[in-house]
């Protein structure tokens, strides 16, 4: 599939960040200032070489020691200033985005799952972490290495010609290392994020891996992706270190260069001691920007790939528009002529569907495995957009209403039911962090799970999580049918909802159903099992993706159905199983 122009994601990332653009004057100035001080060690030991040692006047030293003293704490103190800037602006940058991140990478995953949407946080903290690092600041301190080779050629031409030399050489392995090691970094962060993607699945089914003797399999697997994993961070680390060790080595050696070159020319008379030494220490400082960039470039290359990949997340995901608030709808949901393809497949799933849902009714929905279920439970609580055709609510397409809103509106309780970490309560209540008490309660009541709960040792504030095994297949489906109430919806969704739940889960599932519809709203039931659409008026059959039959249910079932008078049976009052 051809990537989307990342030009909007990039202006956006270019917005959030010129919001700090003031900041990174001050930080200019103070860079200015600080590398201005880094002059003091060349022109303090030219003072004490060419002077006080000349002289020997021990008040011209402790003058000038004092003097030094005071301009590197000045230096000092401006560039734990700038440090601290530059860390807020990082702070301040992730903080405007992630929102923006979260909202785009959770869009992406339910539309269209790929790398981008699955690493946006991780991206965007490796962004974060640049503009809070060291190797930022050096940036701002390059500029100043031709100013400090500059004043090198002020000592001796000689000097000069050495320095620049020496800068170029480092400017080289610097370009070197960036195109050398941004491939095999690029492959080892991809095999990275596969091997950290196995091992969640893995330790998310650990229970069925035990059970049935998969361990081993499962380890022999994840062990391809981690070697890969391995093999590209080592080829990557033996690159760094590399040129990392060459920059270091080369670094020293022209320090020891200068002082050779500086000791010959002052035995030839051209220079002083004081400006062989002085030459020294300012080689030392023209080179430690492109030594710090050279030993960090790791950090960057990271955050130049996340930058990029949030550039592509963001322009692919643009922001959600500001849609009008619409009144709290009515039950009527009306499906026409709507096609859906599931995200990253091509082929449709749903084609040309037609039914309406009123007030009051409970519509069963029914037919073989693949036969599109699943599809339209997902199309109706907007998880998977129409590829064509509307979903209307009350009149209204679904895309009218803010996500945040149409979830309100519409209950959902999914084929397979997944608990958050955190208390009941607060699953209960869609992870708000401030549940409230009484629509928790009430809603667990209506999915019969209050009792339940508080046999359980903290009640409603007992702590689960998506690894933990405490509670049974049947709770966890209580749990999420009270979630998918907890809003008071107009619209319940339920995708096979009884599949595990026991008979007085059954009996509870139709209670909160016939309160639904006593209320006036609407419920729709994708089911298998005939006990699911005992309450059910209406039953929609569905057949590779098509209407197959939609009407009363006796009727539907009598014309579709060869052992329709046992289903009927089952599905009619007490026919619960």
């Amino acid at each position: 599939m051809a990537k989307v122009d990342d030009r909007p994601g990039r202006e956006e990332l270019r917005a959030a960040r010129a919001e700090s653009r003031t900041y990174y004057w001050f930080v200019g100035v103070f860079s200015f200032f600080a590398n201005l001080l880094m002059l003091t060690g060349p022109l303090y030991m030219l003072q004490v070489y060419d002077r006080v040692l000349g002289s020997r006047s021990e008040a011209t030293l402790v003058a000038l020691t004092v003097l030094v003293a005071f301009l590197y704490g000045i230096m000092g103190l401006l560039d734990y200033t700038r440090g601290r800037i530059m860390g807020r602006v990082g702070a301040r940058f992730q903080a405007r985005l992630d929102r923006r991140v979260f909202d785009a990478a959770i869009r992406k995953s339910a539309r269209t799952p790929d790398e981008n949407s699955a690493t946006g946080l991780r991206d965007l903290e490796s962004v974060q972490r640049l503009m809070s690092s060291p190797v930022l600041m050096a940036f701002f301190d390059v500029p100043w290495t031709p100013f400090f080779l500059a004043g090198i050629a002020v000592f001796h031409p000689w000097l000069g010609i050495l320095a620049l030399s020496g800068g170029a050489i480092l400017i080289v392995v610097a370009l070197a290392n960036q195109a050398t090691t941004k491939l095999p970094m690029g492959r080892a962060n991809m095999a990275t994020f596969r091997s950290e993607t196995m091992a969640d699945q893995i330790q998310t089914e650990a229970e069925m891996i035990q059970s049935m003797g998969m361990r081993s399999a499962a380890f022999d697997r994840w062990q391809v992706a981690r070697s890969e994993s391995l093999r590209g961070q080592l080829r990557t680390a033996d690159l760094g270190g590399m040129f990392s060790t060459t920059t270091k080595t080369f670094r020293l050696f022209l320090q020891s260069a200068m002082l050779g070159l500086g000791a010959y020319l002052v035995l030839q008379g051209e220079m002083t001691a004081g400006a062989m030494i002085a030459g020294s220490i300012l080689m030392g400082r023209a080179l430690a920007p492109i030594e710090m960039l050279i030993n960090q470039w790791a950090l960057v290359q990271r955050a130049r790939r996340g930058w990029g990949n949030l550039a592509q997340l963001l322009s692919d995901v643009r922001p959600e528009v500001q849609r009008t608030a619409l009144p709290v709808p009515r039950a009527r949901l009306e499906v026409q002529q709507v096609t859906v393809i599931p995200p990253g497949e091509q082929q449709a799933t749903l084609r040309v569907l037609n039914f309406e849902v009123k007030p009051g009714q409970a519509v069963g929905v029914i037919g073989p495995s693949g036969s599109g279920k699943s599809t339209l439970a997902r199309a109706i609580t907007g998880a998977w957009p129409p590829a064509g055709g509307r979903i209307r609510l009350d009149g209204a397409t679904l895309d009218q209403y803010d996500p945040d809103v149409l979830g309100q509106h519409i209950g959902y309780l999914p084929q397979r039911v997944q608990l958050f970490d955190g208390t009941i309560a607060e699953n209960i209540a869609r992870l708000s962090t401030q549940p409230d008490a009484a629509k928790v309660v009430a809603a667990a009541k209506k999915a019969a799970a209050h009792e339940m709960i508080l046999k359980l040792p903290g009640g409603y504030d007992t702590q689960v999580s998506a690894a933990s095994g405490r509670l049974s297949g049947g709770q966890i489906q209580r749990i999420g049918l009270a979630r998918a109430v907890y809003s008071d919806p107009v619209i319940l969704v339920l995708d096979e909802p009884n599949s595990n739940l026991d008979n007085q889960g059954s009996q509870a599932l139709n209670e909160a159903i016939r309160q639904m519809k006593a209320a006036g709203r609407s419920v729709l039931i994708m089911a298998h099992r005939p006990a699911a659409i005992q309450e059910c008026e209406m039953l929609l059959v569905l057949e590779h993706g098509t209407r197959a039959a939609f009407g009363p249910k006796d009727e539907v079932l009598r014309k579709t159905v060869q052992n329709h008078q046992q289903i009927q049976k089952a599905a009619g009052p007490g026919g619960v199983r």
